[in-house]
């Protein structure tokens, strides 16, 4: 059962994107919701600073889950 993303959600990239210096596997923070299934995402570096923000559709991402999920 895949969830629906949401606001805050930890996610990773599916595909690259070397427009904004981004590649498949990075992961990034869910900061806004533009339309219906597209989402902006903030990456950010160890420190907390912001290196690529970008507007992407759900299908380009996956979500991250920390605790167990009921299938």
């Amino acid at each position: 059962m895949k969830l629906p993303l949401q606001l805050l959600d930890v996610v990773a990239l599916l595909e690259d994107h070397p427009e904004a210096g981004l590649v498949a596997g990075q992961v990034g923070t869910i900061v806004e919701q533009l339309a219906d299934a597209v989402f902006e995402v903030e990456f950010s570096d160890e420190e907390g600073r912001t290196y690529a923000e970008i507007a992407l559709p759900a299908s380009q991402l996956i979500a991250l889950r920390y605790s167990p999920v009921a299938a």
